[in-house]
């Protein structure tokens, strides 16, 4: 394979890791530097404030109950997989539920787009594309969630809209507000961008309609969510599927066929922690570890290493390796697990 990288890609790709590795040992580690951002915090909040204003106060009521799936916190907190298991759910009481999405990553000049399994992950986003694939049901891409649910309605027969991301998206209405937050990283330091990793202030989670924590979080991070109740999501994934072939393998039958059981773990994700822990704990796998910036557009020569070992992902990363993949590439679709309880309250929020 050949290396295509140019040397200004690869200098952008270190920068982009330097920043976000200097910003993550402050906002979860207490690190130094912290003093420095407080005054860009202040001028974030008040800008905040103001935009949060502006929109609310001038929403109209849509068609269809809205349902947004966001957090206020940077950085991946299983959001997709639980818009994922939202849908599914909503399908099996009979309603006709449709997804929107910003389509982060995208590179299409036009928008909103309509993203189907097939759709190009560089021109959509790759979590569009996965969302499309997982839930056969029509999901449109675009910044603007209110173009995109305009679009959306006017093309397919849908009952109710899920929002996968935009909370901080004011200006779209929304009838029900679902927040989730990572159980390892909960909120940091506690406060706002950029000095931690707060989109809004903490207060804001006593006005969601329901809070859900991805997987199991310490007694003394429970100080975090402020009293309020909240559900467990635990993210199951046992089996790999060959990116190629689609055969699928359990992490047994996997190790079996692979004597050393190690592994080339290759992500582009926004916390790769949680799944390189799950590959070495539940897959019991020895992993060589290659972390890109959040929604990476992969390219064939950041998979290419000088040995012949597997090369295990994320179902999200998967789907933009689609075209250069080999037959020692593979995936780890998770399924989201939570209480029957929130099916129930969410099912009788909408009624």
């Amino acid at each position: 394979m050949e290396n295509n990288h140019s040397n200004k890609d690869i200098k952008s790709i270190e920068k982009t890791s330097k920043l976000q590795q200097w910003l993550e040992n402050i906002w979860y580690n207490n690190g130094s530097g912290k003093f420095l951002l407080i005054p860009l915090t202040a001028l974030y909040c008040a800008m905040n404030s103001i935009q949060r204003f502006k929109y609310h106060s001038n929403q109209t009521k849509l068609p269809h109950p809205v349902i947004v799936v966001g957090n206020i916190t940077i950085g991946g907190t299983g959001k997709t997989p639980l818009t994922i298991y939202i849908v599914k759910t909503l399908q099996k009481a009979g309603y006709k539920p449709a997804i929107v999405t910003r389509g982060y990553g995208g590179q299409s000049r036009v928008w909103p787009q309509s993203v189907t399994a097939e759709s190009d992950p560089k021109l959509v986003g790759d979590e569009a594309v996965l969302m499309a694939r997982r839930t056969k049901v029509p999901v449109y891409a675009g910044a603007d969630r209110l173009s995109s649910i305009k679009v959306l309605t006017d093309e397919h027969d849908c009952d109710v809209i899920v929002s996968d991301d935009g909370m901080q998206h004011y200006k779209l209405p929304r009838d029900v507000e679902i927040t989730v937050l990572d159980g390892v990283r909960m909120l940091g330091n506690g406060w706002c961008l950029p000095t931690g990793p707060l989109r809004e202030r903490k207060q804001r989670l006593k006005t969601c309609d329901l809070l859900v924590v991805n997987g199991e979080i310490t007694e003394q991070r429970k100080d975090d969510l402020l009293g309020l109740d909240f559900f467990t999501m635990n993210l199951e994934g046992t089996t790999l599927t060959n990116i190629v072939t689609q055969e699928q393998q359990t992490f047994e039958k996997f190790r079996s066929n692979n004597s050393s059981a190690a592994v080339h773990a290759v992500t582009g994700i926004g916390n790769p922690q949680r799944f390189f822990q799950t590959l070495k704990k539940q897959g019991k796998l020895q992993i060589q570890t290659h972390s890109f910036p959040d929604h990476h557009n992969f390219t064939e020569s950041d998979c290419k290493f000088d040995d012949d070992l597997p090369i295990v992902m994320t179902e999200k990363d998967a789907v933009k390796c689609m075209g250069f993949a080999t037959a020692n590439f593979w995936s780890l679709p998770v399924t989201a697990q939570l209480d029957q309880r929130f099916a129930e309250i969410l099912l009788g929020l909408l009624e």
